[in-house]
């Protein structure tokens, strides 16, 4: 059984339909999509050594399989410089989410390195009732959520319709790198749409997937934060 189907299993024998982020980061992974490394630490003490290890600046996020949306629960914490403030971020964080959801079940924290900046990327993925799965592609950041500057394609996708999706938004001379700004990888872009949509192919008990955001740098394409919902 690969990584994916494991994973998958698991997440169903608990009764849950939606992946943590470090096994949907797992996932998207095997599937080829280059993620920021993420971990696991289930104590601050682990948490301190972790980010001894991947060196600072650090991303602490909350770990729960019960809280989706951790930044309003005050789960994330970014841009952390020492040991001093992963301490201070690891007690916020959690007396922030027990106090906003003292039900949920604490894995811990997810440590990963802050990724440099670049143009935020989204590839989301949701499944129509009456025309099945839909690939989205678009600029992330508040120009998803305030422009709607997106494109869409029913799965599979072949090159070309990858190609396509990229240039239909209005946000296209963004990433080429407009007024001066470093440019985006374009192929790798294309690359995770078709990697993406080979995976939803692949595995029909997948609902919907949020990647937001990819990081598009001029060589690369990085996803930081990483959503998969599969089916009950």
């Amino acid at each position: 059984m690969d990584i994916k189907s494991s994973i998958i299993e698991r997440v169903r024998k608990q009764g849950r339909d939606i992946l943590t982020e470090i096994e949907a980061k797992q996932v998207f992974q095997e599937a080829g999509v280059k993620t920021v490394e993420t971990r696991l630490a289930s104590t601050q003490k682990e948490a301190l050594a972790m980010c001894s290890q991947i060196g600072y600046p650090v991303v602490l996020k909350i770990a729960s399989p019960d809280i989706t949306h951790k930044s309003d629960a005050g789960g994330v914490k970014v841009g952390l410089k020492n040991e001093a403030e992963v301490k201070q971020a690891y007690r916020d964080i959690m007396a922030s989410v027990k106090e906003k959801y003292p039900a949920a079940k604490i894995e811990g924290v997810s440590v990963q390195n802050m990724a440099r900046p670049g143009i935020e990327i989204i590839v989301g993925m949701y499944k129509d009732k009456q025309f099945g799965p839909v690939i989205m592609f678009g600029l992330g950041g508040i120009f998803v959520e305030v422009l709607k500057d997106v494109s869409f394609r029913l799965i599979p996708i072949l090159p070309w319709d990858a190609v396509q999706m990229i240039k239909e938004i209005k946000g296209y001379a963004l990433l080429n790198g407009y007024r001066g700004q470093e440019p985006a990888d374009i192929p790798s872009l294309e690359g995770v749409l078709l990697k993406v949509s080979a995976l939803v192919e692949k595995t029909p008990e997948i609902k919907e997937i949020d990647l937001n955001p990819v990081f598009a740098y001029k060589d690369s394409a990085v996803a930081v934060d990483a959503r998969i919902v599969v089916e009950k």
